[in-house]
């Protein structure tokens, strides 16, 4: 057993054999296939990232707020634009402040110059946890076993392909 999955691996690929069927009695299993798969390896990932950070006290969702906060250029980003950068609704990125707040990993602030926006900052301790938190997640490769620097790189372009098609960015 993995850390990803609770059964004993199958000694057959179910995706393929869904997609045999699929082709069978259906027609052409290319996209389900890859759908499929991209699904399952989302869980994998998913998994994989979850029991990294659970250690530091963090979801992806929170962790990924850091690193965002961790990247900007004056230490703070306002909470609207955390939510359009992490792609969030802004009651999500309300939630996720709040608990980073409330464990003292980030901290709210006033904006200097306009009064209806709201800094938020990463703080000492969350620098701290930022750090330990990464060198987790990037120990566990994400979850992304099996593939090569290569194929990583390669798996990346296709997904924002579709990412791009589907209207995430221009």
């Amino acid at each position: 057993m993995t850390a990803s999955s609770t059964a004993p691996a199958l000694p057959f690929d179910p995706i393929a054999k869904a997609a045999q069927t699929w082709a069978e009695r259906i027609g052409p299993n290319g996209a389900m296939a890859a759908v499929t798969n991209v699904m399952r390896v989302q869980q994998i990932l998913q998994a994989a990232v979850d029991e990294a950070l659970k250690p530091h006290g963090l979801t992806f969702a929170r962790y990924e707020a850091l690193v965002l906060l961790s990247f900007s250029r004056r230490g703070s980003l306002p909470m609207r634009m955390m939510g359009e950068r992490l792609q969030l609704h802004p009651t999500s990125i309300t939630n996720i402040v709040d608990r980073l707040e409330a464990d003292g990993l980030a901290r709210r602030l006033p904006h200097p110059s306009d009064r209806r926006t709201t800094l938020v900052e990463l703080t000492d301790a969350g620098r701290d946890r930022l750090t330990a938190a990464t060198g987790a997640v990037t120990g566990a490769d994400f979850g992304l076993r099996g593939l090569d620097d290569a194929e990583v790189t390669e798996l990346s372009t296709l997904l924002t392909k579709v990412r791009q098609a589907a209207g995430d960015f221009a």
